[in-house]
């Protein structure tokens, strides 16, 4: 088995939660620096693109969005979750509300 197919292996072992012995962690550390350099190379020295910049802020918009939308969820939920008990308990009600027919 090749460095290359080692630490790839030794990467996989432990995003599945596997452990690792100190020398296995000490080259997954290293693989981890390397190709953070080789993507440095690839970003440039300027770091990322205008076109990845703009996809991060996309994201980062739909995120936003889609956490306001959860919120509003959420708070209809519950004030459905409300108005259920409350027409459950006005059910309970009505039988004991309704005028007797007279026998």
């Amino acid at each position: 088995m090749s460095l290359e197919e080692r630490v790839r292996h030794l990467h996989d072992k432990v995003t599945r939660g596997g452990t690792l012995s100190a020398e296995e962690q000490a080259q997954l550390d290293a693989w981890y620096a390397e190709e953070d350099q080789r993507e440095g190379v690839v970003l440039g020295p300027a770091g990322a693109s205008p076109r990845l910049t703009m996809l991060y802020t996309q994201v980062e918009t739909a995120l936003a969005q889609l956490l306001t939308v959860t919120q509003r969820i959420q708070t209809l939920t519950a004030q459905n979750d409300t108005l259920r008990r409350e027409i459950t308990v006005l059910q309970r009600q009505l039988p004991l509300a309704a005028p007797r027919d007279p026998a």
